[in-house]
């Protein structure tokens, strides 16, 4: 435990450095918002040394187990660092809030408790945005390092899943060689975001505040009307291009560019599955629109249908339409893609894509069996049979992740939300996307949520982003035993 607490504090002090961005942000601006990430880097950093300093006696190298609870500290304390400038600028608003505005911003949730974006001071703004991207790296370091011990995810799926040539291919001979290549292709697609949404028509300040947002696919924006407020159809298409790529598992984006090609996309079932369920649901939702008279015209109902589909698939969040006014078909399904399309090892959430095939090749297994009970039915994927102990682990998953969502439900049922807003609710937090409906739904953001309705939508964030088994697995009493 003392071991883990000084790896922290070493975090915690290292953490303070990315002040440096906002801070530089508001002398560009000079909003008057300098001292506030000062002050927050120096609380940070003499709070993250004096932790390590009183623990240094104790530092050990970890243990694999200990990553779980490294993890999740790290996903607890640095929101708390985060929430520093907000408080301190914002004063109305309350801990809690500056709290759940941090966390959504670091798990690349998106929702927001906060109005009046436009009127922000810039670099606050910025901050805001600049947590998603940070969020997003994190989310891939922690895809390498911690979620391969639980057999779900990171790169025990990426071996899982592998086919062909890349079978048994490594990224990088070490993880932390492979993390800096992520890294790269992460900072190289956002700057071509950047870039290309200054050519669509942003300021530099707006496309570098979204381009973070949806890289990160995350939900802020630096408007009340999300990019609704631009009305720009080459500002949606460059979005959703981020955003679909973002959705996408990280590695192979790092092999297409090693190979120049993209045939690891054409190889890989999940990246399939991803592009073919955001067509064909792209293109239904569109039918239904343009069908039930909500927009006449069939090249603006394919507009927004392609721009709220895959933002609200991807756990993006980012909006241009009030879609809790759509066919209620249309919310509640996009709701469902946001549990289902993301790929794994990218920086999205939900179940994930490769966790929705495996299951789904697990019924048809034992269906085959029920008709042939003496046959030899490995489940396979791409044409690769999976471990029973990735196929194991991802059944518990799955269903831990469906009590979890139905707890934080009657939750936030019996703290006074309706059936609907509860179910969305604690869907779109636990898939760590700002998704809604009534009040604090679809473009609206969550200032009519009481302070406990606040916190159980933070810890359903915190949840589905650390992938629920590796907060779940530190409520066991074996984890604590010697």
């Amino acid at each position: 435990m003392l071991a883990v607490a000084h790896v922290l504090g070493l975090l915690l002090a290292a953490f303070a450095a990315t002040y440096l961005l906002p801070a530089a942000c508001a002398l560009w601006f000079g909003d008057g918002m300098l001292r506030f990430y000062l002050l927050a880097a120096a609380l940070s950093a003499g709070a993250g040394l004096l932790l390590a300093g009183l623990t240094e006696p104790f530092r050990r190298e970890l243990k694999p187990r200990d990553g779980f609870l490294l993890i999740t500290l790290a996903w607890l304390l640095l929101p708390a660092a985060a929430a520093l400038p907000l408080r301190f600028a914002l004063r109305t608003l309350s801990f809690s809030g500056a709290y759940f505005e941090a966390m959504s911003g670091l798990t690349t949730t998106g929702s927001t408790v906060l109005g009046g974006l436009d009127a922000l001071p810039p670099s606050l703004n910025f901050w805001r945005h600049a947590l998603h991207w940070f969020g997003g790296l994190g989310i891939l370091v922690m895809a390498l390092a911690v979620l391969p011990l639980l057999k779900v995810g990171g790169m025990q799926v990426y071996k899982a899943e592998a086919t062909g040539a890349m079978k048994d291919e490594r990224l990088a001979p070490r993880i932390a060689e492979t993390a800096k290549s992520l890294w790269l292709v992460y900072a190289l697609l956002t700057a071509a975001g950047i870039v290309a949404l200054r050519l669509s028509g942003m300021s530099w300040f707006d496309a570098v505040c979204h381009a973070f947002s949806a890289v990160g696919l995350g939900g802020f924006s630096t408007h009340d009307r999300s990019i609704a407020w631009f009305d720009s159809p080459a500002v949606e298409l460059v979005l959703v291009g981020l955003m679909v790529i973002a959705a996408l598992n990280f590695a192979r984006h790092l092999l297409a560019v090693r190979m120049l090609s993209f045939e690891p996309y054409r190889t890989d079932p999940e990246s399939q599955a991803v592009l073919r369920l955001l067509g064909l649901s792209v293109l239904g939702i569109a039918l239904l629109l343009h069908a039930s008279g909500v927009y006449p015209e069939w090249p603006q109902a394919l507009r927004h249908a392609l721009f709220n589909v895959v933002s609200q698939a991807t756990t993006s969040g980012l909006t241009t339409q009030d879609y809790q006014s759509w066919p209620a078909f249309a919310p509640w399904w996009l709701l469902f893609l946001s549990c289902v399309v993301c790929s794994s090892g990218s920086s999205g959430g939900g179940i994930k894509m490769f966790r929705t095939l495996l299951l789904a090749r697990h019924a048809g297994r034992e269906m085959k069996l029920l008709i042939h009970p003496a046959a030899v039915a490995p489940v396979r994927i791409g044409g690769r049979a999976v471990p029973e102990a990735v196929g194991h682990g991802v059944l518990a998953f799955i269903f831990i992740y469906f009590i979890s969502v139905i707890g934080f439900t009657f939750a936030l049922l019996l703290s006074g939300l309706g059936f609907e807003h509860a179910v969305a609710l604690a869907v779109s937090s636990i898939n760590n996307t700002a998704h809604g409906f009534g009040a604090p739904g679809a473009v609206h953001n969550l200032q009519s949520l009481t302070t406990p309705q606040i916190w159980l939508c933070t810890a359903a964030m915190l949840l589905g982003r650390l992938e629920i088994f590796s907060v779940v697995v530190l409520l066991r009493p074996a984890y604590w035993r010697k």
